[in-house]
Order: structure tokens, then C-alpha cells, then sequence
């Protein structure tokens, strides 16, 4: 029988991880362009994206360590050295493909597990989603980055705080490198954003964010679908996305034809290390 989806190996891993990577280095680079002030920048060593978009940020940390290339002291030396000159906690997101003397080297340094996330992932000819005659979606036109960002705040409606950061984020995440967003309307008012990062033959899947009183009427579908064809168009074959073990969107993205690769584990250094 004829293997649909890639196997859940190193290569298939090698290929997310260094996608995600991108992805959120193009984030980096955006925050450094539209936010000088911030300080943000990135280290590309061993394989491994270090990222740096400011103190408390949940990408200020590592992506792909391990994947290419075996980690070592050395470059754990390098890592932690260049979040400590900035006065930022030392993380790394880290798949369980990797040989298992990396998980002993990070346990030797002080380092503990503190996050999980499911990474979930589709070959892109398999792709078939349901879509709503109601909705229709569009690529965001120049100068609409920041009414995206604000659409997709709207999203989070129930928590102030987080409408400020989901919108900042999104001023920044609209503008970034090889980075595209959309936008779901009905009868032609914005009800839902979703982006999507190519990189490589892989389309990174992220701003999921619907309306509160649109909820239910097949947005996100249609969104998913959408950018899906898009990818296609654009040459690639695999499609991922990350959600919260076990969680709505992990159900949603199963439904919608992804599988689980696995469950990657964020690692933190202990402080007083």
C-alpha cells in the first residue's frame, strides 16, 4: 500500500523544524525593521535559528536544535551566551527525532521541560476542505497589515491585554518576509485571519483568529482551504501547523486531514544555572 504521508522521521523533521525556523526569523527580522528600538536580531548556528525578539517574548528562543546537527557544549555555549547579553531567559523548542545525547546534554546543564506542542502536518496533493458558500477569503492587499492585525486582535475580544499583544504581533508578523495573510470575509466585512509562512516547499499555517459573533459559520475552513491552494500554486507539498496538545485546534486540524509528526517540548534553563 502506498504511503500517503511522509514518515514521522528525521527528514521530515529536518524540514518543519528549519521551515518554522524561517518563519519565525522572518518575524525577528520584520520586528527589527518596523521596531529598531527593540534590539531584535537572530544567530544562525549549527543548524540553529537563536532568536531574539525581545525580553518575554514567546519566540525569544531556539528552533531546530539538534535536527541538523547533533548539539554540543560548544554551541550551547554560543546560544546561551547570546541570550544572556540581552538579559533573556535561554530556551529551545526541541523534536524528539534528536538523538537522545542532546536531551542528556540539555538535562546536564540545568535545562527543564516547561511546554508541549503538538506539530501536525499534511502532504498538500492529500488536502481536501469543506468550504462555506457564505465566506470568501483574499490574500491582504499592501498597506492592510495593520487592519489584519486588528481583524485577527478581534479574535480575543474577551481579554484586553491580550487584543494589545495579539495586535502587535500581527503589525509585525503581516509584514514579514515570505509571509502572507488572509483574510475571511462575509458579505465583503472581515470576519477571520489566518497567515501562512512558505519556505522550502513548506507552508507554515499560524494566525488563526475569528470574529466572536462570526464564530461558527465555517471561516477557519475556508481560510485553511484557501491557503492551502495558495501553497499549492506556489510549488509546495507539505503543509504544518502547531497547536496545544489535545487541544480544539488540534481536533480541527485533525479533522481537516493533518496528522500529528510529534510532540515537540520547549526546554528552559534554569535561572540560577
Amino acid at each position: 500500500m502506498r504511503h500517503t504521508f511522509p514518515f514521522a522521521d528525521l527528514a521530515l523533521a529536518r524540514r518543519i523544524e528549519r521551515a518554522e525556523g524561517h518563519a519565525n526569523a522572518a518575524f525577528v527580522q520584520s520586528r527589527a525593521a518596523v521596531d529598531p528600538a527593540s534590539g531584535a536580531t537572530l544567530l544562525d548556528v549549527g543548524g540553529t535559528y537563536a532568536l531574539f525578539d525581545g525580553v518575554g517574548s514567546p519566540l525569544t528562543q531556539t528552533f531546530g536544535l539538534g535536527v541538523s546537527e547533533t548539539a554540543s557544549a560548544p554551541l550551547l555555549d554560543t546560544i546561551e551566551a547570546f541570550f544572556r547579553e540581552r538579559g533573556a531567559a535561554v530556551m529551545h523548542e526541541v523534536s524528539p527525532v534528536v538523538d537522545l545525547s542532546v536531551l542528556a546534554l540539555l538535562s546536564s546543564r540545568g535545562y527543564h521541560p516547561i511546554e508541549l506542542t503538538s506539530v501536525l502536518y499534511q502532504p498538500i496533493e492529500a488536502a481536501s476542505v469543506s468550504v462555506s458558500a457564505e465566506v470568501s477569503v483574499r490574500l491582504a492587499r499592501d498597506g492592510e497589515a495593520d487592519h489584519w492585525a486588528s481583524v485577527a486582535a478581534s479574535g480575543w475580544g474577551e481579554s484586553p491585554e491580550i487584543v494589545a499583544f495579539v495586535r502587535a504581533m500581527g503589525e509585525v508578523s503581516a509584514r514579514a518576509t515570505d509571509t502572507y495573510a488572509f483574510f475571511a470575509e462575509s458579505h465583503g466585512e472581515p470576519i477571520a485571519t489566518g497567515s501562512m509562512h512558505i519556505h522550502d516547499g513548506v507552508a507554515v499555517l499560524a494566525g488563526a483568529s475569528t470574529v466572536p459573533t462570526a464564530r461558527r459559520r465555517g471561516a477557519q475552513n475556508a481560510l485553511l482551504s484557501a491557503r492551502l491552494a495558495f501553497a499549492r500554486e506556489q510549488g509546495c507539498d507539505l503543509a504544518v501547523m502547531g497547536a496545544l496538545p489535545g487541544s480544539a485546534s488540534q481536533r480541527n486540524a485533525e479533522r481537516n486531514g493533518f496528522c500529528l509528526a510529534y510532540t515537540r517540548v520547549k526546554w528552559a534553563l534554569d535561572a540560577t544555572r
